[in-house]
């Protein structure tokens, strides 16, 4: 057994789980070794509650008993601030993309920018934080106070989102009620650019993700945070579908340029297929 499985299984529980984690880890460790400079960025992209925030977690954990030192950052991170959101809401009525935070369009692309250029140059870092239970649920960033101070060295830049290296369609192609959602994703090259390698989590099926975000809006109320209702939490993610639709495709196109670990999940969270 490696190091890092057994970092990993002392961690986790769920076997399925910890050896999911370590195929991931594996991947990571192997973009580590071959990079002639450090630190490298694996992308990981997923459906909303598919759990890639827990896998980051853990590898970040696992990884540093072994003397990797990486960090995880997430694309919720640079979420817009409430008022911005708000003003971006009012500017396009009637569009449920840009009504709440998620969709392109609804970040700060270059704070993002600034903080993933600024991890990969091996400079100390302060990295933005997201308060999802702000505004009964719909969020806000979080005071400066409240964010993560990373210092170097790095070898491992985790980064994570749910629509993270999608790519614009062409107007011929783009659903009507993605136009305008469509046109601010191009800016969103610039932190595909950043990145040296990509993870890819899909769904076997489309409806796990509705059950997936209200798991997680469940488990924030568990916690006694304040979270979305399950109707709340529903239409939040129904709003997406028509995006997984018509960018996933996209998205599982093998690229020879990024090494790519693509997984399929099934409804328990675990891959099916590699």
């Amino acid at each position: 057994m490696s190091e890092l499985a057994r970092a990993l299984d002392a961690r986790i529980e769920d076997r399925a789980r910890a050896a999911y984690c370590r195929a991931v880890g594996e991947f990571c460790l192997q973009e580590v070794d071959r990079a002639s400079s450090h630190p490298i960025a694996v992308g990981i992209t997923g459906p909303q509650g598919c759990g890639k925030s827990a896998l980051a977690r853990h590898l970040v954990e696992a990884l540093s008993v072994i003397g990797v030192h990486a960090v995880d950052v997430s694309i919720d991170d640079f979420y817009l601030t409430r008022d911005a959101q708000v003003a971006l809401a009012d500017r396009h009525p009637g569009d449920r993309t840009l009504e709440h935070r998620g969709y392109p369009g609804t970040h700060d692309v270059e704070l993002g920018r600034r903080t993933l250029s600024a991890l990969l140059d091996g400079r100390r870092t302060l990295v933005p934080a997201y308060d999802k239970s702000a505004h009964r649920g719909r969020g806000d960033r979080a005071p400066v106070s409240a964010w993560r101070m990373i210092e170097p060295p790095l070898d491992l830049v985790l980064v994570e989102g749910w629509m993270l290296g999608f790519e614009p369609l062409s107007d011929d192609r783009v659903p009507r009620e993605l136009r305008a959602t469509n046109a601010l994703l191009g800016a969103y090259d610039a932190w595909s650019s950043l990145l040296d390698a990509r993870v890819t989590l899909s769904p076997t099926s489309l409806d796990h993700i509705i059950a997936w975000r209200v798991d997680a809006e469940r488990s924030r109320r568990a916690r006694g945070e304040p979270a979305l209702s399950d109707d709340d939490a529903r239409d939040y993610v129904e709003r997406f579908l028509p995006a997984y639709r018509a960018y996933l495709p996209g998205l599982t196109r093998p690229r020879p340029e990024k090494p790519t670990l693509a997984l399929t999940l099934g409804a328990d969270r675990n891959p099916v297929e590699a």
